[in-house]
């Protein structure tokens, strides 16, 4: 048995007086709540209940063109062994093993609990692919159920409006508002489906004002489908480097989430398309020099900046049909399927 002191732990030489927080070394295949007692008069505390996980994520092995170029963990074994590591000490994480060897799906309490591990797991040189996370449904006397959380949105007045719009839609019912000097508090009971992808429009219906919080309540029924409207991609049609000229001249297909001379490959998502399909463009086309020249033909080339997305925006923005790439140095997103020929006959069939 270890005693604490200060940042740092001292083995006990005798006892352990009631009331002191210790460290217990030896024990094994232990779970949260378990009581160590005295054999000859073993006496077992309540058990502590803890938060079952709300939402699932697949991992799977990275298979895309540029893999194993940046991580030192490529392989499903070290996946499966670093998930399984993981739970020892995350009390609210659970792993599961699937079909197939390289996918394991993973059950957390939400986005951010999920895109913590995945950033831990990152830094320390894993490499992998991630699906649409998924919020988990139950089935009780026969009625489908779904965790509904609290939601608490602080935000300025004159925006208010636009955020009970917003979120009217992801099927949220109004508990409470209430004002604080120039700012109001609005308060939700939204299903857990609806707050996936709510943060960017949010924040920019708000114009960064808004401060989103929000934790699980219960299971409620299922609430119905949700029409949360979501623009196409713009989808690499070959593998390459990012041209500027090519960039400038599909500016008005949508925004782009690459630099000029960046790499990527046949599949990936590279931007978001302005109408409700995707799009599949060539980003790595030239501009064809010849001798001859005109006035006027050699204009300016003006780039947008490109939209960046952190971890946990990649994870809520991807839809069904799409992967997260997670390296130690970059994030892409990328159709699961690469070919545009077979994705297009994996829709007709579906």
């Amino acid at each position: 048995m270890y005693l604490f002191e200060g940042l740092s732990k001292e083995k006990v030489k005798r006892e352990v007086e009631a009331g002191e927080i210790c460290a217990v070394l030896g024990p094994e295949n232990f779970d949260i709540g378990d009581t160590i007692a005295d054999p000859e008069n073993p006496e077992g505390l309540p058990h502590i209940s803890i938060d079952e996980p709300t939402m699932s994520m697949l991992f799977t092995v990275n298979n895309s063109p540029f893999c194993g170029k940046e991580g030192t963990y490529v392989t499903s074994r070290h996946l499966r062994e670093r998930l399984y590591k993981e739970t020892e000490k995350n009390l609210a994480l659970r792993v599961e093993d699937t079909d197939s060897p390289e996918k394991l799906l993973v059950y957390g309490r939400g986005i951010l609990h999920l895109a913590i591990l995945v950033e831990t797991m990152r830094r320390e040189g894993y490499e992998f692919q991630l699906g649409q996370p998924k919020v988990l449904i139950k089935e009780v006397d026969g009625v489908k159920m779904e965790p509904v959380e609290h939601l608490k949105i602080q935000v300025a007045e004159n925006f208010s409006g636009k955020v009970i719009e917003l979120v009217s839609r992801r099927k949220a019912e109004m508990q409470k508002i209430e004002m604080k000097n120039d700012r109001v508090i609005l308060e939700f009971n939204i299903p857990a489906r609806g707050l996936i992808g709510l943060r960017n429009p949010m924040l920019t219906a708000t114009e960064g004002e808004a401060v989103l919080a929000h934790r699980f309540l219960h299971y409620a029924p299922w609430a119905g489908d949700m029409q949360a409207p979501q623009n196409g991609s713009l989808i690499a049609m070959e593998t390459g480097t990012a041209i500027a000229y090519s960039i400038d001249k599909l500016q008005d297909r949508g925004k782009f989430f690459i630099h000029p001379n960046e790499d990527v490959y046949a599949g990936q998502i590279i931007g978001e398309s302005t109408r409700g399909d995707d799009i599949v463009i060539n980003v790595i086309k030239t501009k064809k020099l010849s001798n001859m020249r005109a006035s006027g033909s050699d204009d300016k080339i003006f780039i947008t900046p490109a939209v960046r997305f952190s971890l946990e925006e990649a994870m809520e923005y991807i839809k069904g049909d799409d992967y997260v790439e997670v390296t130690p140095k970059s994030i892409r997103m990328r159709k699961i399927i690469l070919d545009e020929i077979r994705r297009k006959r994996s829709k007709k069939v579906e």
